[in-house]
């Protein structure tokens, strides 16, 4: 019995371990590598993808008002950059980070072209985020969890920019084997519990959960401890 209970602790702790490791720099080359900017919008923004049909729900549940600092993570070609740039109207600004120089100049195009002044959009390492410390009320992320290469250092960052009281929204796909889709399975690196116990360990703490909202993603709210 001592034997089986202490090869299953060394195998919670492995699995922790690989979780921390993060994922593979594999999964997030696609976005650097690959300028078709057309290609990937109408991806983004395809009726397939929950969080796209979801996207006005979403913006409400994460609770932008005006007047409030936003950094979207992983904001890819500015979907929710955009809805967070109406909703934090008047006084607000939206801060969009990228990783690809592709998406962070397509959402400068696309805020110069509408007349958009309260976006900003910053290429970042995938790690720091560049932005002022204690700076931003909300940080919300959309199906970017799963792609952190190194979580404890990006959520390190994601927590020295934060406002005192400010809230981490995380939107990601649900990982439940026999559930969700293999090739989701082998995509996602860490499933709902397992980001939970990451976030935590980073020195947030849940606050909610929004249940009922979408099927195939999770919406999380953090708060520092």
């Amino acid at each position: 019995m001592r034997r089986l209970l202490a090869l299953l602790a060394l195998l919670a702790f492995a699995a922790a371990f690989a979780a921390e490791e993060g994922a593979k720099p594999e999964i997030n080359r696609p976005y650097v590598v690959d300028t078709d900017v057309a290609r990937w919008n109408k991806s983004f923004s395809s009726e397939r993808r929950e969080v796209y049909v979801k996207r006005d729900d979403i913006v409400a549940a994460a609770g932008a008002k005006p007047g409030m600092t936003v950094a979207d993570i992983g904001a890819g070609t500015g979907l929710f950059t955009m809805l967070f740039s109406d909703a934090v109207k008047p006084g607000g600004s939206v801060y969009a980070v990228d990783i690809s120089p592709a998406f962070v100049e397509y959402i400068q195009e696309t805020a110069k072209k509408r007349r958009v002044r309260n976006v900003t959009a910053i290429l970042t390492d995938g790690v720091e985020l560049k932005l002022p410390d204690a700076s931003i009320d909300l940080v919300y992320m959309s199906d970017v969890y799963h792609h952190f290469e190194h979580p404890a250092e990006t959520l390190a960052s994601i927590r020295r920019v934060l406002k005192p009281g400010g809230r981490l929204v995380v939107v990601d796909y649900e990982r439940v084997p026999g559930v969700t889709p293999p090739a989701r399975v082998e995509h996602v690196r860490v499933d709902k519990r397992g980001a939970i116990r990451e976030i935590e360990a980073a020195g947030f703490g849940l606050l909610e959960e929004k249940k009922k909202m979408m099927r195939d993603n999770y919406f999380l709210v953090f708060t520092e401890k």
